[in-house]
C-alpha cells in the first residue's frame, strides 16, 4: 500500500493531532527517548507514518497502564518480537490493575458504607468528615 505524501511528512502539530496529544507530550517523549526528533528540512521537522505507529504505541501502552519505562521496553521487544517478555510485562501489568481495582473497591464501599451513615438530621459529627481527622 502506498503511503500518502502527508502521512509521510507531517509538522509536530499534526502529528500531535493525528496521534491526539499536544506538541509539548511530543517533545516530552522525545527528551525521554521514545520518539526520534527528525533533522529539519527546510527549517521544519517532519514527522512520516512510522513516527505516527510509534506515538499511537506509546499512547495505547500508557492506556493499558504501562509506565514510560515498561513503554521502552515495550518498544525494543516490537522491533525484536519477544513476544514471552511482551506476555509476562502483560500479566504483571494485569495483576498491579487487579490489585488497584481491589484497592479502588475498598474505598468505594467505606465510602458507601460512610455516606450511608452521614444521613440528613442525624445529631453529632459527620461521618464522612469525622473519618478524615487526624
Amino acid at each position: 500500500m502506498v503511503q500518502s505524501q502527508e502521512a509521510q511528512s507531517l509538522t509536530i502539530a499534526r502529528l500531535a493531532a493525528a496521534g491526539g496529544v499536544g506538541v509539548e507530550t511530543i517533545r516530552f517523549y522525545q527528551r525521554k527517548g521514545l520518539l526520534d526528533t527528525p533533522t529539519r528540512d527546510g527549517g521544519i521537522r517532519r514527522y512520516g507514518s512510522e513516527d505516527l505507529r510509534r506515538l499511537r504505541f506509546i499512547r495505547q501502552a500508557q492506556a493499558a497502564g504501562f509506565t514510560l519505562e515498561e513503554i521502552r521496553e515495550l518498544l525494543a521487544l516490537d522491533a525484536g518480537e519477544d513476544r514471552s517478555r511482551a506476555r509476562e510485562m502483560a500479566r504483571r501489568r494485569i495483576e498491579a490493575l487487579d490489585e488497584r481495582i481491589a484497592e479502588l473497591q475498598r474505598a468505594r464501599d467505606v465510602l458507601e458504607r460512610l455516606a450511608r451513615e452521614c444521613r440528613a438530621g442525624t445529631k453529632g459529627p459527620c461521618p464522612i468528615l469525622a473519618s478524615f481527622e487526624i
